[in-house]
């Protein structure tokens, strides 16, 4: 009786040892405010982030600047409620947007017709420093899935790319 016992009790407490080494690294990884990007097939592709030419504010120069989203997975992923944000600041949610398995679209600052192909901001500013800067993308939990940086520390140039 005292042996069917402790079996009873080890395989209790070692199936609870389990179940929260389980759930404990998937809850921390799951905080919205986690730095941690979590792993996504949708991430951050190619980004233009100083426009081409004079900074004039004219919509050609506005919609120069330009971040990729890629969606590098085979499943189609539906992008309504997730944000591209450069850090706290300016943050662009997406509509309705279905991003196709292997599919991209480019989020423009300026003004333009969204399709599936491109989106638009509808800023009159720009949004990306041409110095240095961090581009966040989350999707519709809050949870950071992906971010790129550039300039201090990351790097010169004009746009940065996979």
């Amino acid at each position: 009786m005292f042996r069917s016992a402790s079996r009873v009790i080890a395989a209790v407490l070692g199936s609870t040892a389990l179940a929260a080494a389980a759930v404990l690294p998937a809850a921390a990884a799951g905080h919205p405010h986690d730095p941690r990007p979590q792993r996504s097939s949708v991430v951050l592709g190619a980004i233009q982030y100083d426009s081409p030419g004079r900074d004039d504010g004219s919509r050609r120069s506005l919609n120069a600047e330009w971040v990729t989203v890629r969606n590098t997975g085979r499943h189609a992923v539906n992008l309504r409620g997730w944000t591209l944000s450069e850090g706290r600041h300016q943050v662009y949610r997406f509509g309705h947007l279905v991003l196709r398995g292997h599919q991209s679209v480019r989020v423009h600052t300026g003004h333009g017709r969204d399709t599936h192909r491109d989106v638009f901001q509808d800023r009159r500013t720009y949004v990306w420093d041409n110095r240095s800067d961090t581009a966040v993308l989350r999707n519709d939990h809050r949870r950071v899935v992906d971010t790129e940086s550039w300039g201090r520390h990351h790097g010169g140039g004009h746009g940065h790319g996979h």
